[in-house]
C-alpha cells in the first residue's frame, strides 16, 4: 500500500472514541508531507504542515513508515537514538496508531 492511499483511506479506519480530545499529527515522510488531525468524533487529514505547532511530530523515511504501517513493526529506543524515526511525543505516536485500530 503506497503512503498516500494509507492517507486517504484514514477517515475510513478511524476508531471512534479513541481519543478523548484533539490532537494534531504532523508527518514528514520526505517527500510526503501530511497533517492529520484525530478527535472523538473523527480524522481530518490536511496535505503539507496544516498547524503551526503539532501535538506530535513524526519524520521517517517512507520505508520506514510502511514498515510500521503493513508490518506491525513498533519502533524501539535504537530506532529513535539512531534518527531512523524522529518525533517530540513518541507516545503519542502510539496514540496515533490506535486511531486507527493499529495498535
Amino acid at each position: 500500500m503506497m503512503i498516500d492511499d494509507i492517507f486517504k483511506g484514514l477517515p475510513d479506519l478511524f476508531v471512534a472514541g479513541a481519543v478523548d480530545e484533539k490532537v494534531s499529527f504532523y508527518f514528514s515522510l520526505e517527500g510526503v508531507k501530511k497533517t492529520v488531525t484525530v478527535d472523538p468524533d473523527g480524522t481530518t487529514v490536511e496535505d503539507g504542515k496544516a498547524v503551526d505547532n503539532a501535538d506530535c511530530v513524526c519524520k521517517t523515511s517512507p520505508e520506514f513508515f510502511l514498515r510500521i504501517w503493513n508490518d506491525g513493526y513498533r519502533p524501539g529506543l535504537k530506532d529513535f537514538l539512531t534518527g531512523s524515526i524522529k518525533s517530540n511525543d513518541p507516545d503519542k505516536l502510539r496514540v496515533f496508531l490506535k486511531c486507527f485500530g493499529k495498535d
